[in-house]
């Protein structure tokens, strides 16, 4: 059975029709849910109240301490209003109508079908649903209808690496037809999360003012037991690897990229090939784009097609050293593109390099867009 809203009563919708939807955020105290909070302050107040709710944090794997209290009591600013954090528990999501979870895999896989059952409609930035048949994943400048078919009561939303580069693609499928994909990402360490952004700040001031990095291990050396996340130094190195091993030798960041552009294109045939790399850069991730099509491209159709869809800012003058870099893109909201190129042997085919920041449409601003799609649905 196919419902638009999981739990309600005709009384509940009378309700909501009569006010502002209410908004849970699970996981308001980490990186996600900070960014999250002064998203929600910026852009348009169609909120009636927002209750944030603890995360579990980094403690419910490392088992310290009870992670639903940790944070609960703390308070937060959101929309110029101080908002106790409370902490997880069935009772929280009582009259909420739209609950964005950003907490870890498993806390969601147990978390957002009560709040479902509850009666709330869940937008999870987990991977916990993203592949579940009965679960849109959703990129509102793409597929916003795929949010109104939602069996469990739940709209994923896809990984920030797929987030970074998917939206310029997609209006470039629209237009071409995409066939094959093959890209190598260059990854933020604050996609590890805090540790990582904060290993990748002890890594830079043990080596800055030496000569590290000229000789065989050296780095790695001078590391010690400061990886953190990593299986390398990320301070004057690049990495290859990203997420968790899987069969034959891949990463899961590089099945996600495979499956869930499949999944949001509608395109479950789509050959897809991805190299995860992590490198030095505290938040932006980068991605080099190989992307054939059914149809002959153009470079001026492709910058057409880009300058105009929404969401996508092109940046592509070479010759004056214009195109995207993390350090340009970090903080803002559009995916950036620049380097376009038709491949030198294949007339179907687009080379281009795309920079997008991971926490705010890798994360945040797109579940924002999700849920205020789901909010005026609601109030239709």
């Amino acid at each position: 059975m196919t419902t638009s809203f999981s739990g309600t009563a005709t009384g509940r919708a009378d309700d909501r029709a009569a006010r502002k939807p209410h908004l849970a955020v699970v996981g308001a105290t980490g990186a996600v849910g900070s960014v999250l909070l002064g998203i929600l302050s910026e852009r348009a107040d169609i909120w009636g109240e927002i209750r944030l709710i603890a995360p579990p944090s980094s403690q419910l794997r490392s088992g310290k301490g009870d992670p639903y209290s940790r944070s609960a009591g703390r308070k937060l600013t959101v929309r110029g209003e101080e908002v106790e954090v409370l902490a997880l528990d069935e009772e929280v999501f009582d009259g909420i109508d739209i609950a964005v979870f950003d907490v870890p895999d498993e806390v969601a896989a147990q978390w957002a079908p009560i709040a479902a059952a509850k009666g709330a409609v869940v937008v999870d930035s987990s991977a916990a649903f993203r592949l579940d048949p009965d679960v849109p994943l959703v990129v509102p400048e793409i597929n916003a209808h795929a949010a109104r078919v939602r069996p469990r009561g739940i709209v994923a939303n896809p990984n920030c690496t797929t987030l970074s580069m998917i939206v310029a693609l997609g209006a470039l499928h629209a237009e071409y037809g995409l066939s094959e994909l093959v890209v190598s990402s260059y990854q933020a360490v604050s996609g590890a999360g805090q540790d990582g952004v904060d290993t990748l700040r002890s890594q830079l001031a043990a080596v800055s003012g030496t000569e590290l990095g000229t000789t065989p291990g050296d780095v790695r050396r001078a590391m010690g037991d400061t990886l953190g996340p990593f299986p390398a130094p990320v301070a004057l190195n690049v990495v290859p690897w990203a997420g968790s091993l899987k069969e034959d030798g891949w990463s899961s960041e590089e099945l996600k990229v495979r499956d869930e552009s499949r999944k949001i294109l509608g395109l479950p045939g789509l050959r897809v090939s991805a190299t995860c790399v992590r490198v030095p850069v505290i938040t932006t991730h980068s991605l080099t784009v190989h992307a054939r099509f059914e149809n002959e491209v153009t470079v001026a159709g492709a910058h057409e097609i880009l300058a105009s869809a929404p969401g996508v800012v092109v940046c592509d003058d070479p010759a004056q050293g214009e195109f995207p870099t993390p350090a340009d893109v970090v903080g803002t909201d559009p995916t950036w593109v620049g380097r376009v190129r038709r491949a030198l042997d294949d007339p179907r085919a687009l080379e281009l390099f795309v920079c997008g920041d991971n926490l705010r449409k890798g994360a945040a601003l797109n579940a924002a867009q999700i849920a205020e799609v789901v909010a005026a649905e609601l109030a239709a």
